[in-house]
């Protein structure tokens, strides 16, 4: 199969979309799949190189004139690569793929990766949407999205060649018992709520720090409200780091208190990692950690339950200990060829045989007004079909769940 995916850059950075992007290419390429990336670049073309999958660099920017010159360039490389399935990730690379993917008769599978903005509807014009977790997919139904159009494949990065083997990283030096979270500095991922809570619990848990690492536009403000607590001294900025799971193997407790969170790629890095993992249960972080069985969670926003959370885990070994075993259970479902995999079946929903003569002819009219003088070669046309009803969750998750109330209620 080939396929062209496209987003606004590659960064090295941190951005969970172009990450998610990566571990499914990958996993494509494992399976044998040729692939291609049109954004505009970044830190990240040496590995995709590394995979063998090409990148063509193209000015993403939405500026009027720029955007027009943007949408005849990915033209340019759709007829040159002649994919089966055009894969947007981001807003601008649907609106840069759809002009191609209707003149074209190209299936168009749009990735939504964040809903928790409503400019995000907009990925809902392709011929189907990946949600990916089932909470998304319900936003998607709340918002009138047709339910034919959704199909729900779960985040696998495990295994990906941009994340190296844990076991090789070196460890920083943290202060023990180490609490940590992984996460952009900025309102959404609750900064304020986790500096809150750790600090009204510091006086039980004497020895512990919290490490704070990532970068972003609020950090300054939760560096103002860190200081201004009385546990200021154990409470670290660690900024931006490449390789965060070197954290995650040094650390005892791994906190996310997303206050929206579509996923949580760091969840399903710090499970494997053999992190005790406490997360807030909203939008899809109970599905990453399979509905509480790998990790406790607890409400947003609620500081005396984050601060519970906290103690359990902190002080508690037998605790720890179990939910370090915990997170590591269930993980193959998360590795980056049963992602490729599971999004491949998507893809067949929408692929038949050759297309129409008619639609050959508007290939090679389209290829030609883009290069007259290189004229494209034909280009395989896949048409789409309608399945008559939406498949379950593709990536089921374990069903019981531990009676966490009492765990995180309990006095201490």
């Amino acid at each position: 199969m080939r396929v062209l995916h496209i987003l606004n850059d590659v960064t090295d950075k941190g951005n969970g979309i172009v990450n998610a992007a990566i571990d499914l290419a990958a996993g494509q390429r494992q399976r044998g799949d040729e692939v291609v990336f049109v954004s505009a670049g970044g830190g990240h073309e040496a590995l995709l190189e590394s995979i063998g999958v090409r990148h063509f660099r193209v000015d993403t920017s939405r500026k009027p004139l720029r955007f027009a010159a943007a949408i005849l360039a990915v033209g340019r490389h759709i007829l040159s690569f002649r994919p089966d399935v055009l894969h947007a990730h981001v807003r601008t690379g649907l609106l840069l793929a759809l002009p191609w993917a209707k003149i074209l008769r190209l299936p168009l599978v749009s990735h939504l990766h964040n809903v928790h903005e409503k400019e995000s509807l907009i990925m809902c014009m392709a011929d189907r949407v990946i949600a990916v977790s089932q909470s998304v997919a319900d936003t998607l139904v709340a918002h009138k999205v047709p339910l034919k159009k959704i199909r729900v494949v779960l985040n696998g990065p495990l295994g990906s060649p941009r994340l190296p083997p844990v076991e090789s990283l070196a460890v920083p030096n943290l202060q023990h018992p180490a609490l940590i979270t992984i996460a952009g500095m900025n309102h959404r991922k609750g900064i304020t709520e986790l500096i809150t809570a750790f600090d009204q619990v510091a006086d039980q848990m004497p020895a512990a720090h919290l490490y704070l690492v990532g970068d972003g536009p609020d950090i300054q403000e939760f560096r103002s409200h860190a200081a201004s607590v009385a546990s200021r001294d154990r409470i670290h900025f660690e900024g931006f780091q490449p390789m965060p799971q070197a954290y995650m193997r040094a650390a005892d407790v791994l906190l996310l208190a997303s206050r929206r969170e579509s996923f949580g790629l760091v969840l399903t890095e710090g499970r494997e990692a053999g992190c005790a993992i406490a997360a807030s249960k909203v939008d899809g972080i109970p599905e990453a950690l399979d509905q509480g069985q790998a990790g406790l969670l607890f409400p947003p926003g609620d500081i005396e339950q984050i601060g519970r959370c906290m103690l359990v885990l902190t002080n508690d070994l037998a605790q720890r200990t179990h939910w370090q075993q915990q997170a590591q259970v269930g993980l193959e479902r998360f590795r980056i060829t049963a992602f490729a995999q599971q999004v491949a079946v998507v893809y067949g929903e929408l692929l038949q045989p050759r297309s129409s003569i008619a639609t050959r002819k508007a290939v090679e009219e389209s290829s030609s007004a883009l290069s007259s003088s290189n004229p494209a070669p034909e280009l395989h046309v896949p048409r789409h079909t309608e399945p008559t009803h939406r498949p379950a969750n593709i990536l089921s998750a374990r069903t019981t769940q531990p009676d966490q109330e009492s765990l995180i209620r309990r006095p201490l």
